[in-house]
């Protein structure tokens, strides 16, 4: 083997373009297609807004505009304009910015000077303007390359920043905008800055009540008792319990949704156990005063420091640095606060105190049988072939890469079979069902450690004490395009729903979309996920190309499935729609009304005839479908 050479031609000097485009991931997170709240489109919106509402904590402003048509995305603020002298250099330029100046934006959300940057460089089309005083300043970019600086003009317009881009398709491959994605984003924005309006392709988004709203807007179901909302200096609380398993939390730094906590919803967890055992003078075990909270906390930080460029988890100890600890600022608040609020408040203080009663019961009842289950799980897997675990798992850089992880739950031999030939075995595990699973809707969680199905599910994810411990980024169900995989998939769904609802909730689930058709010529291969694109296909490569239907996930070969679970996976996400309620969506697919529910499935497959046979093509959820579950 040839010595490979190691001299100054193999010192190279990346501008910050370059930079950016060749390593994305350092400075907007994973890419993706869209099909993830993070993925990277999402971020380049993001990046773009956190500027606008920067504009609006400062007071300038209280209005932004957003559009999104066919991939096209406009954004604009009526604050006080990026200074015309400045408008090329803020938007290419590293490290310039206002946000360096802490008297001008002391505790903002962006800090870096990265943002505006990132979404130029990895846009196709990007256009900036700035108005301010009756002048206006405009740019266009392509892949941060400057096309044009237009010169100074005079114009009636208000002041602000106008933002238009196109995000690049070589990049983000075969991307598209989710609304419903866009619209936490924007509705966020709004419950923690109250006075703040965002149009949204003429939608109108805006808060009163701040994290009060956001909770009554997300709960399922009714809570046990009016949410507690309380607010002091950069801090603002808001909980109360449902009905549902585990804990839900949404917690925000600076006005940034931290999707993976950090050190502000650490304390607040470790400080509302504390509050509560003060209060009553009784020893209660956390996870029983915890068990079914619904809660959202939001700080001000001064210069804090995030885990990763995204800002999604909070590493910052201390309020300022040099400061309080965030750990003692946020109990110092709830020990003040929450205690006044439950004296003056027997009525709900009695009703905290039963729910942590019922939940010290059920869990007390339920320890036996854990460890039964535990230790069922840990023989059982030992010989049994149900998880087909993936590599990173077994090294050091678990913590690191934990969001490039895939579970497929998948049913069956074949398809099984298909998968784990075809998977990267770094990070794409496998679980096997055997045959359909049991309907859990209506049952205890007893069930989960009495069922061997579930209860090795269950362990397979690592999702018993706490949901921070879910194994893999992605829980993918990959059934067959017929009545039996559509079946097996709501069965699924409903056991996370009815005990897990937080992996959906926090977009973990997601509906593996496969091919129906493959339609080929001697030239080319075009597979088929709709009646449509089979028509389309068979257009575009004349006459008699060769049709296979794929009629089971098992019929299609190792070689081929590995395109559709690598870079060209198509994911459908399972998410719940503001506006429906976990119990209401069980009990209507799950519960006594079969023939309903066997409307649901038959609606669902779309019936085509071809010449030659009647063709069973797309037994899939579409994405408006799954946003109803």
């Amino acid at each position: 083997m040839a010595e490979v050479q190691y001299t100054e031609d193999n010192i190279r000097s990346l501008d910050w373009k370059e930079h950016i485009r060749l390593r994305p991931g350092m400075y907007i997170g994973k890419l993706g297609d869209g099909s993830s709240a993070d993925d990277g489109i999402y971020i380049l919106v993001k990046e773009v807004m956190d500027n606008c509402i920067d504009e609006f904590v400062m007071g300038n402003g209280k209005r932004v505009d957003v559009k999104i048509k066919e991939n096209k995305v406009s954004v604009r603020d009526y604050g006080r304009g990026i200074p015309l002298g400045k408008v090329v250099e803020v938007v290419s330029k590293m490290n310039t910015g206002g946000k360096y100046d802490s008297k001008a934006f002391k505790k903002s959300v962006g800090l870096n000077g990265v943002g505006t940057k990132a979404v130029n460089a990895l846009s196709t089309y990007f256009m900036v303007y700035a108005v301010r005083d009756g002048e206006k300043k405009e740019a266009v970019f392509s892949q941060g390359e400057l096309v044009e600086e237009k010169p100074i003009v005079k114009t009636d317009e208000a002041n602000g920043t106008y933002v238009e881009f196109i995000a690049d398709d070589t990049i983000f491959k075969k991307y598209s905008y989710r609304s419903i994605y866009l619209e936490k984003m924007f509705w966020n924005y709004c419950y923690l800055n109250r006075g703040l309006s965002i149009y949204y392709n003429g939608e109108k988004f805006q808060s009163k009540d701040g994290l009060k709203d956001l909770l009554e807007n997300n709960m399922d179901g009714d809570p046990l008792y009016p949410i507690i909302h309380l607010e002091g200096e950069d801090i603002e609380v808001a909980f109360t319990h449902g009905k549902t398993y585990g804990e839900d939390y949404y917690s925000f730094v600076n006005g940034q949704h931290t999707t993976q906590g950090g050190t502000h919803q650490g304390a607040f967890r470790e400080s509302i156990a504390k509050v509560i055992r003060d209060f009553y003078n009784k020893n209660y075990d956390a996870t029983d005063i915890r068990q079914s909270i619904v809660a959202a906390i939001s700080v001000k930080v001064i210069e804090p420091v995030f885990e990763s460029q995204t800002k999604t988890k909070l590493g910052s100890q201390e309020i300022e640095p040099g400061g309080q600890s965030i750990r003692t600022f946020v109990n110092d608040f709830l020990k003040e606060k929450l205690d006044n609020f439950l004296h003056r408040n027997p009525d709900v203080a009695e009703i905290i105190e039963r729910k942590i009663k019922q939940s010290e019961k059920e869990r007390k009842e339920l320890s036996g049988i854990r460890k039964l289950a535990r230790d069922r799980a840990k023989k059982a897997s030992l010989h049994n072939k149900k998880l087909r675990d993936c590599k990173l798992h077994l090294t050091d850089e678990k913590e690191v890469r934990r969001e490039e992880t895939t579970l497929f739950i998948t049913e069956g031999d074949s398809a099984s079979g298909s998968i784990t030939k075809s998977r990267d075995v770094a990070t794409q595990a496998v679980f096997s069902l055997r045959g359909k699973p049991l309907n859990s809707y209506g049952l205890t969680k007893k069930i989960v450690y009495e069922n061997e199905e579930f209860n090795l599910l269950q362990a397979a994810l690592d999702i018993e004490e706490d949901m921070d411990n879910l194994r893999y980024n992605k829980i993918v169900i990959a059934t067959d395009a017929d009545v039996d995989g559509m079946h097996i998939r709501l069965l699924l769904l409903t056991f996370f729903l009815q005990f897990f609802p937080d992996l959906i909730k926090r977009g973990h689930v997601f509906v593996l979309q496969t091919p129906l058709f493959r339609v080929r010529n001697k030239k080319k291969t075009i597979y088929c996920y709709s009646e449509e694109e089979r028509r389309n296909a068979i257009a575009e490569l004349g006459k008699n190309p060769e049709i296979t239907r794929f009629k089971g996930l098992g019929e299609i070969s190792p070689d081929e499935f590995k395109n559709f679970i690598g870079e060209d996976i198509r994911l459908d996400p399972v998410v719940i729609s503001k506006e429906a309620s976990i119990e209401t969506i069980l009990s209507y697919y799950m519960g006594k009304n079969t023939p309903e529910r066997q409307d649901f499935i038959i609606d669902n497959l779309k019936v085509e005839k071809d010449s030659e046979e009647a063709l069973i093509g797309g037994a899939k959820t579409k994405t408006e479908e799954n946003e109803e579950l």
